[in-house]
């Protein structure tokens, strides 16, 4: 096994695809003799050339309507938009297009593409850099949505979705890229679309989160145990398909839930998972359900940042809420 970051982690998925299926090519801004603003992509265009993997125009909907095209000819495609905050150019191809056609033609045709995009905060990025959009897309049927928080899952994951015969929406938390390095294996594997892990194991409140948060709810929920508060921790890895039966399983012992993302609050996934909760295991909850969020405003300037993402005050204020009520 090699130690790796999720970038590397990444960039060792592409590189395995490329390789092993013909039909595979990426196109991105910058991703080909620069290695994409993150270098996620670095060094796969002097290996498998510029007709695998493609320096495009800034031009969002060009990059994802040309991958739409592709994919409906047999191809496998892996589009990078360079910030999730830009996809807003491309919404039609991804959405009104690509989300729609097995739907369309009642399953005669698939999209088998990859849209890859760097998302979240904490980062200090310039305005629409660090936008969580996850919710636009959980409200869009027909096409499947990823979010990794480490290096294995990121590599595993990416394999099983640029083999999955969907559209689906790849992204990457910016923040995490470079975090840490872990044990990733060098062969090829895949981590199933659709289901969670439970990071931490508990007895007293369910964690549901996903993304840049993981590893700070991780290290909250290890705070709060050494104080004698029990919280597990679950990664989601995926919200769209998204494991549902883990979160009941875990609320069937914790009877408590609390729902961390950096997305704002209002119709988001966390506001989906309470819905869910509440319509088939409402006679479970001991507390109401909280959610600990970005707010209802535009991503903030950088300066203030810190204070509008989850924090571990925040976050540790609401389990001893849920441990209190009465």
């Amino acid at each position: 096994m090699a130690q790796m970051n999720i970038v590397e982690a990444v960039n060792q998925a592409l590189q395995i695809e490329l390789e092993r299926d013909s039909r595979v090519l990426l196109l991105g801004e910058d991703i080909g003799k620069a290695g994409g603003v993150f270098r996620a992509t670095d060094g796969l265009q002097a290996k498998f050339g510029a007709r695998r993997v493609v320096d495009t125009p800034l031009a969002e909907s060009a990059i994802v309507g040309a991958a739409v095209g592709m994919a409906g000819r047999g191809l496998r495609p892996v589009a990078e938009i360079q910030f999730l905050g830009f996809i807003y150019e491309a919404m039609d191809e991804l959405l009104g297009q690509a989300a729609r056609m097995r739907f369309r033609t009642a399953g005669r045709f698939t999209l088998p593409m990859v849209v890859r995009a760097p998302y979240g905060g904490g980062v200090r990025t310039p305005e629409l850099h660090s936008d969580s959009l996850e919710g636009l897309f959980l409200h869009s049927p027909g096409i499947k949505v990823v979010m990794p928080s480490s290096a294995y899952d990121a590599k595993g994951l990416l394999l099983a979705a640029v083999r999955d015969d969907n559209p689906v929406l790849f992204l990457e938390p910016m923040k995490l890229y470079r975090y840490r390095k872990e044990e990733v294996p060098d062969e090829d594997y895949t981590v199933p679309l659709g289901r969670a892990k439970v990071v931490m194991e508990g007895t007293d409140v369910t964690l549901v989160t996903w993304g840049p948060t993981v590893p700070l709810c991780a290290a909250v929920a290890r705070e709060l145990d050494a104080q004698g508060v029990s919280v597990e921790v679950i990664d989601l890895r995926s919200i769209v398909p998204m494991d549902v039966d883990a979160i009941f399983a875990s609320l069937d012992k914790t009877h408590r839930l609390l729902i961390v993302h950096e997305a704002v609050k209002a119709g988001g996934v966390g506001a989906e998972i309470s819905a869910l909760v509440s319509e088939q295991r409402l006679f479970s909850l001991v507390a109401p359900i909280l959610r600990v969020t970005g707010y209802d405003t535009p991503y903030p300037v950088a300066a203030v940042e810190d204070d509008w993402l989850p924090n571990p005050l925040r976050i540790g204020a609401a389990v001893k809420q849920l441990m209190n009520y009465e």
